[in-house]
């Protein structure tokens, strides 16, 4: 209000004074005089009743990025969350005792509805509420540090990747990079297998493995001698340059008691088989020994005094002394043809095998199969026990040959059959090389010995 009657005064005093003036260059002088007194006002009022207050207020902008063409990850305009690139790093996240996936979210910021989104995806995201103490998880943010990927390993071989593009979640996999060695080793028997194992560094699983590439034709309780041999090729898988675990045998040696068997990888009817150099499967119709056994407790003797009867009682079969709760396996295919517990035989298995063959598997502390299941060579049937007519936990197996009681140890009905001829030499072919490298191993062992 002030302005305004300080300029109709100066008006006022130039109309007086100067009369000559035209209506024109009046008119545009005062223009000139009311838009510099607005201004002068604006700048010069002080705070009051009815006063317009200006304050300054300091916005947070956004950096502005340099724009550089060469690079690929440069940011789109428009773009809600601009795409991680490859070679972002990864926040890595251990689950701790008692913590779930939520805590994990919440402890990282990120919204619960996401991970309700996430879970509910598909099955396999939904398992990831089923995580354990030890798991690692991995996750990428947007910059208003917001989810936008997340990486678990689903296996050794496996990620699984969940991803936001700012609108909803997706998932998929991807395999992780591993690398594979071929390895070669060798030793030589003094005392046990494991021991000769652990000192051509090799794992427990691997010797368990080798052990097992032979056990049709090898027992390896009974069997083994001082001055055994063998003489190993097989791969190692590695990730990230740490080793993960043992890979498959790719061939192998063993020479027990002067005799020489040798087993080769190969694959034939779409899977991964062993064969020997002749094309033999290394598989045959029957195990040598159901179990992994400490040892034999009593042989197969038809004039046996027994333990407990007190009285000469044939032994029809064969006692192994294992642990309680060691597995047993179906020494070969078959139909159970009895499941059952009784008085003398406590829990117990028979199984019907091709050319009137039967197996019986005595005293276990319980069983894992039923009368009328078939079932598959090395299939767990039963676990080691002491019930019925037993002092300890062993296995008792019995071999039966169209009805006639026979040593499993002894009896001749280890078939293996043979590549075709079609496949044969491509057998041949294939697995010379590995062939040679064993021959070189053997080779070098020997000539080390001598010096």
């Amino acid at each position: 209000m002030r302005n305004n009657h300080f300029l109709k005064k100066l008006s006022g005093y130039w109309l007086q004074y100067h009369p000559r003036l035209t209506r024109t260059w009046l008119l545009l002088f005062a223009v000139t005089l009311i838009v510099f007194g607005f201004a002068l006002g604006g700048l010069k009022s002080a705070p009051g009743d009815g006063a317009a207050i200006s304050t300054i207020v300091e916005i947070d902008l956004p950096r502005r990025e340099v724009f550089q063409p060469a690079q690929d990850d440069a940011a789109v305009p428009g773009q809600q969350h601009p795409a991680a690139a490859e070679d972002e790093p990864w926040q890595q996240v251990m689950v701790r005792n008692g913590q779930s996936l939520d805590s994990i979210f919440r402890n990282q910021g990120f919204s619960v509805g996401t991970l309700h989104e996430i879970v509910t995806l598909n099955e396999e995201t939904g398992q990831l509420t089923k995580i354990r103490p030890g798991d690692v998880f991995e996750f990428q943010r947007f910059d208003d540090q917001s989810f936008k990927r997340m990486r678990y390993a689903i296996d050794d071989d496996r990620y699984l990747i969940v991803e936001h593009d700012g609108q909803q979640v997706s998932s998929h996999t991807v395999q992780r990079e591993l690398v594979i060695q071929t390895t070669e080793t060798s030793g030589v028997i003094q005392s046990s297998l494991f021991l000769a194992g652990k000192q051509a560094g090799l794992t427990d699983a691997m010797v368990m493995n080798l052990a097992n590439l032979f056990g049709w034709d090898i027992d390896f309780v009974l069997d083994i001698r001082e001055g055994d041999r063998f003489y190993l090729v097989y791969e190692k898988v590695y990730r990230d340059g740490e080793f993960l675990r043992d890979g498959e045998i790719v061939g192998a040696t063993f020479i027990n008691q002067g005799e020489k068997f040798q087993a080769l990888r190969f694959e034939s009817d779409g899977r991964i088989q062993y064969f020997a150099p002749d094309g033999r499967n290394m598989r045959k119709a029957f195990l040598r020994a159901p179990l992994n056994f400490s040892y034999v407790s009593s042989n197969f003797n038809p004039k046996r005094y027994h333990p407990i009867l007190k009285r000469v009682k044939a032994h029809n079969g064969i006692d192994y002394r294992a642990p309680r709760g060691t597995p047993v396996y179906a020494a070969g295919d078959g139909k159970v043809i009895q499941s059952a517990y009784s008085k003398y035989n406590g829990h117990h298995v028979f199984i019907q095998h091709a050319n009137s063959i039967v197996t019986k598997y005595l005293h276990f502390t319980n069983r894992t199969v039923k009368q009328g299941q078939r079932v598959k060579q090395g299939q767990v049937i039963g676990y080691v026990g002491s019930t019925g007519l037993a002092q300890a936990p062993h296995l008792h197996y019995v071999f039966r040959l169209n009805g006639v009681h026979r040593n499993p140890r002894t009896v001749s009905v280890h078939k293996a059959d043979a590549l075709p001829g079609d496949q044969l030499a491509e057998f041949r072919q294939a697995t010379g090389p590995v062939l040679s490298m064993l021959s070189r191993l053997e080779s070098d062992s020997v000539y080390a010995v001598s010096q």
